[in-house]
């Protein structure tokens, strides 16, 4: 046990001083006893685990302990057995990181939760893990959030030192003229660049790092898929490449309606298991699925995304469409707290059933006052015309 405080003192002590505090931060319910927090590979759920530890309970506080069931001890050690140790020595908030490595780790934390009622359970898992759905032990008992990866907002207040706040979809289409004029005026020309910069390597932290983004990007993407997804899922090593190239084909071509007959010949695989496959791919949080309004998997979707502008700028190593990126990134940043739909005739996408929303790279249109106009420019801000950036003030 005691290994354990000396290695969460040392992560704690670590923490890089100059961390952006994730909103999810304030989005958890501190009351709940079982929290699970989701995220895809590289989006900084450990990080997130000690930054909690840290302002919570501070460095030397032994009520608060971090563990990784990595750790070897977890092949002869129960986590039941452990729990129990940490909570006799007045042990009041375990946080528990890579916790679907740990076999059992379901009925073991629901043994947890019913056995120490006086304990809090954090735990970490990837997105494709779906816990409602597959863990009836916790049904009922786990509250589950998602941690995602940077949005423009949070990273244009790293780069630049400022404290911009969340604006919610409703401030933004009323009052997006002074909203955004408050922020071009505090940024003046840096805006544009560092728009452009974040489309490209602004979702992940580890764009801090001091490693080539690019590559690192593509690791992230390959141990997703070796060992989230495929563990997870229980798909067989020799299918993983037919799992990559379905990735690739998609990257080509998004954001496309899915040729699933097509698809299906190019990967000599049946229409279900293509379909099931980039389910397990939305679900990893590497694409993304679009629907009409009122339909869902398993029905073909109406469009599939890639899940973010990053990812799509490093898949493949064609010019990435402007069209297609600012599509990519509206839906992105939108998707957290709102419902994103296929477009009606005129429009990319539905937002909530009443809201429609049309993605412009120049000003050669004609306005529908039914629509919002989305526009790469940075300055313009008119009734209905919304600068792009702007949606990525959404958390």
């Amino acid at each position: 046990m005691e290994s354990f405080y000396r290695t969460h003192q040392y992560l704690l002590s670590h923490l890089p001083a100059s961390l952006v505090r994730r909103g999810l931060m304030d989005e958890i319910n501190r009351n709940e006893r079982l929290i699970g927090i989701k995220g895809s590979r590289g989006i900084g759920k450990t990080t997130f685990l000690l930054s909690y530890a840290k302002e919570f309970y501070g460095i030397d506080n032994r009520e608060c302990l971090y563990i990784n069931l990595n750790h070897f001890i977890f092949t002869v050690r129960t986590l039941v057995d452990f729990v129990k140790e940490f909570h006799a020595n007045g042990g009041k908030t375990l946080l528990i990181d890579q916790v679907f490595k740990y076999p059992e780790w379901s009925k073991e934390l629901r043994i947890c939760y019913d056995r120490f009622p006086n304990l809090k359970i954090i735990f970490t898992g990837p997105s494709v893990m779906r816990l409602k759905e597959e863990n009836p032990d916790l049904s009922g008992k786990a509250a589950v959030y998602h941690l995602r990866g940077f949005s423009f907002r949070e990273y244009l207040n790293l780069m630049n030192n400022k404290q911009f706040p969340v604006y919610t979809l409703s401030d933004i289409l009323q009052n997006h003229q002074q909203i955004a004029g408050n922020i071009i005026g505090q940024m003046k020309q840096k805006l544009r660049g560092d728009f452009k910069d974040y489309l490209h390597h602004g979702f992940y932290p580890f764009f801090l790092e001091k490693r080539n983004y690019s590559e690192n990007l593509l690791k992230t993407m390959n141990m997703t898929l070796e060992v989230d997804v495929s563990y997870i899922r229980q798909i067989e090593q020799r299918y993983l490449p037919k799992l990559r190239k379905l990735l690739y084909l998609i990257s080509l071509e998004a954001p496309c309606t899915p040729n699933i007959s097509q698809l299906s010949k190019e990967l000599n695989m049946s229409r279900a298991t293509v379909m099931n496959y980039i389910k397990y791919l939305t679900d990893a949080r590497l694409v993304n699925m679009l629907y009409h309004v009122g339909e869902d998997f398993p029905k073909k979707p109406s469009k599939v995304y890639i899940y973010n502008t990053n990812l799509l700028h490093v898949i493949n190593q064609k010019q990435v469409n402007e069209s297609s990126e600012y599509k990519t990134f509206l839906y992105n940043q939108m998707q957290k707290d709102s419902l994103i739909n296929e477009g009606t005739k005129y429009s990319d996408f539905t937002v909530d059933n009443e809201c429609y929303f049309c993605i412009k790279t120049n000003r050669t249109f004609k306005n529908n006052p039914k629509y919002y106009y989305v526009l790469n420019d940075m300055n313009t801000s008119e009734n209905n015309v919304i600068p792009i950036w702007l949606f990525g003030f959404l958390y």
